[in-house]
């Protein structure tokens, strides 16, 4: 069975085809069989995966039949799925009961923890959740660890009980990549070896 990850916040603008592409980058670059799947309306990531060059790691969008449901290709071994924005109610219970881990990225400004408060508040109750079956982790967007902004946010989420797994910087190579189809993991190692390490803390997670 395949290892799923849910990236998922109600308010736009967040991060969450950032995030989702630059995870299924990072796995394609490890040889992994990933599928990224786009559940959001919008379909920007799957619209990104379209102009991603062939010569790249590759990473597989949904496997779509006429009549039937959209399912990962044979063989995927780790699934990330980027969500829409505003995402509550029957479709968040059944996403989050699918996935084994829900990654929710988030800015740090008092508007974004404000919108966010409710959206954890239910994540945190779903069965799948309290049960430990899936596990429920932040990533703080455009910010970095150092500033105040960042303790003010890990300060808002440790009276959720929700862990901080990393923090990404706010960076143009996030922007260039994406424009060319690519992840902070096509780019040169050299180039990109700073937001690289700022990943590590995600990874760890994940594997652990």
């Amino acid at each position: 069975m395949a290892y799923s990850i849910l990236v998922a916040n109600p308010k736009g603008g967040s991060g969450k085809s950032t995030l989702s592409t630059n995870l299924a980058g990072f796995y394609a670059a490890q040889g992994t069989h990933i599928m990224l799947g786009d559940v959001d309306r919008q379909q920007s990531s799957l619209a990104w995966l379209a102009c991603r060059d062939k010569a790249l790691p590759p990473i597989d969008g949904w496997k779509v039949t006429a009549g039937e449901p959209a399912r990962p290709p044979k063989g995927t071994q780790v699934i990330v799925l980027d969500s829409p924005a505003g995402l509550h109610g029957k479709k968040l219970a059944a996403l989050v009961a699918k996935v084994d881990r829900v990654i929710v990225p988030i800015q740090p400004s008092p508007f974004d923890m404000w919108a966010s408060r409710d959206f954890f508040e239910v994540l945190l109750q779903e069965k799948a959740v309290r049960k430990q079956k899936a596990f429920v982790g932040v990533v703080g967007m455009r910010i970095d660890s150092r500033t105040k902004s960042a303790r003010d946010l890990q300060q808002f989420l440790d009276g959720l009980g929700v862990p901080v797994i990393g923090y990404l910087r706010n960076t143009q190579l996030y922007v260039q990549a994406v424009a060319m189809g690519q992840t902070l993991f096509d780019l040169p190692p050299a180039r990109a070896s700073k937001e690289r390490e700022a990943w590590q803390s995600i990874i760890d997670w994940l594997d652990n």
